[in-house]
């Protein structure tokens, strides 16, 4: 049997460029969108037994898919559905960041301000511990609800056995659990001072961020360990106090390597924010891999220092 007989509504061909942030990336064999997570479940079940290839696709954020595309069943997870019992926000992967934000807040519970303006899903801001302002969702997430490919049985990870850090959980290592839904445990709050921190944010973002092209947000996460040479303090005093706070910002260290606006082809490095590319338009994800290594090289030969993407590679 075809598999396009057992899954009335896939498409074939589809150019992912159209569902990632980046506007960039080739087709999919396979297309599916899963409404609720019933039908997720179904057509990775189905996926497995033709044994095909199968990627989770969210908000589309945070990812660069190659110019020759996916190979296999791009699976768009749309799966909704958001309730605030109490001070708890239970809601499918597929629930958009900025709708969980507004919920949250028009029901006066606090604990998602620093995520307003932030593209992409629940399901793929936990992925990879979508964080800002020095917050991040692993400091209100109480539980995920995943679905194990090996057993194809359903668990529920608490806080911890999410092993989350710095733009990263357990889900990006262990690519046998999808998350289904999630529960954020939130604080009651004062509804007008959120909404003032969530303009606050959204204004930072206009501000400082390229929003006027397509990107996927920071390329780099941050880097954590200290650096210890002396010499370079004396060039880079700020690298003290970044040492002191525990991070140094990808960005930084970037644009202290004379990279900030740095093109290739029509990708480029973004003029306000160092640890962005972004697509000047017809980007090409080969282009922006070239800005990636060149970036990484000319870090570690600076600052030495090894800098870690926090975008995936699709394809």
């Amino acid at each position: 049997m075809d598999i396009r007989e057992k899954l009335p509504g896939i498409k074939e061909n589809i150019a992912l460029s159209e569902y990632t942030t980046f506007k960039i990336g080739g087709p999919a064999r396979y297309f599916f969108s899963a409404k609720t997570e019933k039908d997720l479940i179904k057509v990775i079940k189905i996926a497995k037994d033709f044994k095909l290839p199968f990627s989770i696709l969210g908000g589309g954020s945070n990812i660069l898919v190659s110019d020759r595309g996916y190979k296999g069943l791009i699976i768009h997870n749309l799966s909704s559905g958001l309730q605030i019992l109490n001070s708890r926000v239970i809601a499918g992967a597929g629930v958009k960041l900025s709708e969980a934000v507004k919920a949250a807040a028009k029901d006066g519970f606090s604990g998602l301000e620093w995520a307003a303006g932030i593209p992409g899903t629940l399901g793929g801001a936990i992925y990879g511990n979508a964080g800002a302002f020095w917050l991040s969702m692993r400091d209100i997430v109480k539980s995920v609800k995943v679905l194990d490919l090996k057993s194809l049985k359903i668990k529920n990870f608490s806080q911890k056995d999410c092993l989350f850090f710095s733009k990263d959980s357990i889900f990006k290592h262990d690519k046998d659990l999808v998350i289904l839904s999630v529960v954020l445990k939130l604080e009651k709050g004062n509804k007008k001072k959120m909404q003032e921190k969530i303009k606050e944010y959204i204004n930072y973002r206009k501000e400082n961020h390229l929003l006027d092209f397509p990107s996927a947000g920071c390329v780099f996460k941050n880097y954590t360990p200290e650096i210890k040479n002396q010499k370079l303090f004396k060039k880079f005093p700020e690298l003290i106090d970044f040492n002191k706070k525990g991070r140094i910002p990808s960005a930084y260290l970037v644009e202290m390597c004379g990279l900030k606006g740095k093109k290739i082809g029509r990708a480029q490095i973004s003029k306000k924010h160092a640890n962005f590319v972004v697509n000047l338009g017809g980007a090409k994800a080969s282009d922006v891999k070239k800005l990636i290594k060149l970036a990484k090289q000319r870090v570690k030969i600076k600052f030495g220092v090894v800098l870690e993407e926090e975008i995936q590679y699709l394809g």
